[in-house]
């Protein structure tokens, strides 16, 4: 697919990624969410899919060593990352037999209810004693939709956030849970003939800038109050929501 890509294909993939990237060192969350919509405008969502997992899994690992707290993490979280595997099966499952662009759209309305719901109700919380039972259900919901839509986001990251947990801490699990799934699409798409060696050298081109906007969204980040992270993720979820929409309108 690479070569036979025009010159202005090729450089608004690694623009998408700079642009991505620099959202994802802001919020810690949300590059393959941000890359998928545009991406599918340029070259069609099954050759977007295979575009996004290497850059994702860089900046993924790139988060989780800048917020640390790893092992309190999979100490915790590990029933709702445990139960990310068999979701992301059947979402690859399920890919191959409905229309992903619908699946996407449908998702993005609920993102774009959720934010709204959010913005009016900030302060809503989860209850301490609900998340062991809660936890497994949201990863096995969350692996599923992505493995349907490619979204890595929903129900997880508003489960977590009305968990009300530190900024580093949030972070780290919402990372951790896309590295997973990345490299869990990763052997999916391989297996369904979407992935191959011109994917891996366009994205292994794209770290680079993934990198540089990793680094310029990480010097915004450090500058947010907790407050201020909280309003930009809720932000971020609304653009991916619209993203995720805009697809089956075009």
């Amino acid at each position: 697919m690479f070569f036979e890509l025009h010159g202005w294909q090729i450089t608004a993939i690694l623009a998408t990624y700079l642009f991505a990237a620099i959202a994802k060192g802001v919020t810690g969350l949300g590059f393959t969410t941000t890359c998928l919509p545009i991406l599918a405008l340029l070259v069609g969502l099954k050759d977007a899919l295979p575009l996004v997992i290497i850059p994702s899994i860089f900046s993924n690992v790139v988060v989780m060593r800048q917020v640390g707290r790893f092992g309190e993490t999979l100490g915790r979280f590990w029933p709702m990352l445990l139960a990310l595997l068999p979701g992301l099966a059947l979402g690859l499952w399920t890919l191959s037999y409905i229309d992903g662009r619908l699946a996407g759209a449908i998702l993005g309305g609920m993102i774009l209810v959720w934010c709204a719901f959010s913005f009016a109700k900030p302060e809503r919380s989860i209850a301490a004693h609900w998340e062991r039972p809660l936890a497994p259900f949201s990863g096995f919901i969350t692996g599923t939709i992505n493995g349907v839509t490619g979204s890595q986001i929903m129900p997880m990251v508003p489960f977590l956030m009305m968990l009300q947990l530190e900024r580093n801490l949030f972070l780290q699990v919402v990372n951790c849970s896309f590295t997973l799934s990345s490299i869990v699409m990763a052997l999916g798409l391989g297996k369904l003939g979407l992935f191959s060696w011109e994917d891996v050298l366009i994205s292994a081109i794209g770290v680079c800038f993934v990198a540089f906007g990793l680094s310029l969204g990480a010097a915004i980040r450090h500058q947010l109050s907790e407050e201020l992270f909280r309003q930009g993720i809720l932000v971020m979820l609304s653009l991916m929501g619209l993203g995720l929409i805009v697809p089956i309108l075009v």
